[in-house]
């Protein structure tokens, strides 16, 4: 078993158009699982609320019971704000001009995606604009999110068992198998993380796993187009089959009361250790180092991350590891 997870983990703050990156569109990965192994996250913000936002802008407070759009919050006062970035119209991101062009909870709007995981989101009727699904952020605007509305990320879970130099498993203190995980420290903010990323418009998830796990983990944006062909059939070759670990809302420091992240993780495990040894792993693209990591409680993972993690080894150990605060 081999499990890739399509999180929100080593992701760029703004969302890109990667044509030269490993291309892996042909050959969709076989997801083992009907249903995820996570239920999508409904409960109230911390990464996106009462926090200061990239590039040091500040969010309105929001108690956390005044979170749910439910509750009456007559003296809410959300800043506005989108980033020069996300405004100069990129094709990764809307236009402005065409909001009330957008056709929000549909599953192709142009080539965009809008239908959320988390089911039929509101829109605004005076604004125009979508309401973040779980609630309030403190901030009107996309901040430095594309798309109004749900943005799609892919995060690929890959892990092993660590094995001495015979070869034979390792195990902790109480005699349990030692899980690591590839992670990325992100450039951005130095944080630990699953090497993911942001579909593209157009783009199958299948691909983004793939695209995203070479440039982050193989360094495979500053390649030959010769190296890049290679890696991307190894790709191919390798995430074939996967175990859906999450699909839905990802509480991201960048989301804001009208754009927010969700993604698909999946888990790709290499259960005799032969799967990964031939790569080279070289951080690149939005990552500055890569490593694997023995899963543990003391993690403190980007976003949700460390959730996505645990559900792996408790899936493939029977164990629950209690996240530490």
């Amino acid at each position: 078993l081999f499990v890739v997870c399509c999180s929100v983990s080593a992701m760029p703050w703004c969302a890109s158009d990667k044509s030269t990156a490993v291309r892996s569109a042909q050959h969709e990965i076989k997801v083992v699982n009907k249903k995820p192994l996570l239920k999508p996250f409904s409960t109230n913000h911390t990464q996106c609320v009462n926090t200061t936002y990239a590039g040091g802008v500040e969010r309105s407070k929001v108690p956390q019971k005044y979170v749910p759009w439910k509750k009456s919050f007559k003296a809410y006062d959300p800043v506005e704000y989108t980033s020069d970035s996300v405004e100069k119209g990129p094709v990764w991101a809307d236009q402005q001009s065409l909001l009330r062009k957008m056709k929000f909870n549909k599953d192709k709007d142009n080539g965009v995606k809008r239908k959320s995981f988390m089911g039929k989101y509101k829109v605004n009727a005076t604004s125009g604009m979508p309401l973040n699904p779980i609630g309030r952020t403190g901030m009107t605007g996309r901040g430095l999110l594309g798309r109004f509305g749900p943005n799609f990320a892919a995060d690929p879970i890959v892990t092993r068992w660590k094995r001495d130099g015979e070869g034979n498993k390792l195990k902790d203190g109480s005699g349990t198998d030692i899980l690591e995980v590839l992670l990325v420290t992100r450039k951005d903010n130095g944080e630990k993380a699953i090497p993911g990323g942001m579909v593209n418009k157009g783009e199958h998830v299948s691909a983004t796993l793939k695209r995203e796990f070479g440039e982050e983990t193989l360094n495979s944006l500053e390649m030959t187009e010769e190296e890049r062909a290679d890696i991307s059939k190894s790709l191919d070759e390798t995430f074939q089959n996967g175990t859906l670990i999450y699909q839905g809302y990802v509480d991201d420091p960048r989301n804001t009361d009208n754009a927010w992240m969700e993604t698909t993780a999946m888990l790709f495990h290499d259960d005799d250790g032969s799967v990964f040894s031939s790569f080279r792993f070289v951080a690149g693209d939005d990552a500055t180092g890569v490593e694997w990591i023995a899963i543990n409680a003391d993690m403190n993972l980007y976003a949700n991350h460390e959730d996505f993690v645990f559900a792996v080894y408790k899936h493939l150990l029977g164990k629950t590891i209690n996240k530490k605060n």
